[in-house]
């Protein structure tokens, strides 16, 4: 059915980076959503009612919230398709991340609620009315939420949305929560036996772990999580394959939102190059990683001495002998200064974000080894931290 709407109602429907298809397929998927959830909400409630069961009444207003959920996801479409404004030049993408965290706290405020009125039943018992109509909507029920799960999971992964993702898991952890509620009417039927509040006290765990899964899973962009790893190697593949660049460094992304992301590193180019075909080249690489991947590019060139032999062998010997200290450190933009009593080996040091030693006692350390072994030689050494 989505793939069919799709085709009637997205047009261009494969140029999933472009922000107005982007913003169709979050309404088309929300309002499909609204739709389902409403259905479900319904057929539901009215299997609670004839049937007494505080569980099917609480996963039907469950299915309720999920309804207005996708009503705060299709809101964070809308707005998050607006373009840039003098207040914020770099657009409103982040807006669908936003609308995730709403859509988490409602699920964990759906959670916690069951939980009390689960805690109430198992308190105060009353009889539940198992029978064949009830489980065929809970049957139906589960179908449908495994769907919505599989389509907005899809979708999601698609257009790269967070907020899709976090409602592919809300439908993931519904269908659970129902398959649950299911059996205990089954436990109720053939056993004798009322569980009711059990199942619903285990429905209200089902909802809650989804719910602090799908709010990890939009604070991470907003607090600045670390780029996918294959976008970081086509963003270096892209760059390098430029014969004038010899190599890349202090490669940051900035993601804005999904369709929203820049992108700023260094290419080593070589110091003895034409300047202006160094540029041109640059320049066709910033202008291929926005066509190829969509990001805006900032590129600075650093000039190095590539065919100096000297340079190259004291660099790869520095570069081995940091290894000894950790073998997570690289270095770049190396270059040498010789003096009449001594050389300076000037560079830079990278270590991951997560680095134990601070940059002074790191840059303390690789000053005494390169001293070490090189008595008439000093690093002048700056310390980096990897954004990937």
């Amino acid at each position: 059915m989505i793939k069919l709407l799709t085709k009637l109602f997205i047009k261009d429907h494969e140029n999933v980076t472009n922000a107005a298809v982007r913003r169709a397929y979050g309404t088309m998927c929300s309002l499909y959503g609204i739709f389902l959830n409403l259905l479900l909400f319904a057929g539901k409630y009215f299997a609670g009612v004839i049937s007494g069961s505080v569980a099917i009444t609480a996963d039907a207003f469950n299915n309720l919230s999920d309804a207005g959920s996708s009503i705060i996801t299709l809101l964070g479409f809308a707005i998050a398709g607006k373009k840039p404004d003098p207040d914020h030049p770099f657009g409103h993408g982040r807006a669908e991340y936003l609308a995730g965290l709403v859509l988490s706290a409602v699920i964990i405020l759906m959670g916690f609620e069951l939980v009390k009125s689960s805690f109430e039943k198992i308190l105060h018992p009353e009889p539940i009315s198992s029978g064949l109509l009830p489980a065929i909507i809970l049957v139906c029920s589960i179908l449908v939420k495994f769907y919505m799960c599989l389509y907005n999971r899809s979708v999601g992964k698609k257009i790269s949305s967070a907020a899709m993702q976090a409602t592919a898991t809300d439908s993931l952890s519904d269908s659970v929560a129902t398959t649950v509620v299911l059996l205990s009417m089954g436990v109720s039927y053939f056993f004798h036996v009322n569980i009711d509040g059990y199942a619903g006290l285990l429905v209200a765990v089902f909802i809650l772990y989804a719910g602090f899964n799908a709010a990890k899973d939009t604070v991470s962009p907003l607090l600045g999580q670390a780029p996918d790893p294959e976008f970081v190697q086509q963003v270096a593949d892209i760059v390098t394959a430029h014969p004038e660049v010899v190599g890349i460094h202090d490669l940051v992304v900035h993601d804005y939102g999904p369709g929203r992301v820049m992108v700023s590193l260094h290419a080593e180019v070589r110091g003895d190059g034409n300047i202006f075909d160094l540029h041109d080249a640059i320049d066709t690489a910033e202008t291929e990683l926005k066509e190829q991947l969509g990001c805006i590019a900032t590129i600075h060139m650093d000039p190095i001495e590539a065919d100096n032999t000297e340079v190259s062998q004291m660099r790869a010997a520095v570069a081995e002998k940091l290894k000894e200290l950790d073998d997570v450190i690289s270095i770049h933009d190396f270059r040498m200064v010789p003096g009449p009593t001594h050389t300076n080996l000037i560079f830079d040091a990278v270590v991951p974000a997560d680095y134990k030693k601070s940059d002074e006692e790191l840059a303390a350390s690789i000053r005494q080894q390169i001293h070490q072994t090189w008595p008439d030689r000093y690093a002048v050494v700056s310390i980096d931290h990897s954004y990937i």
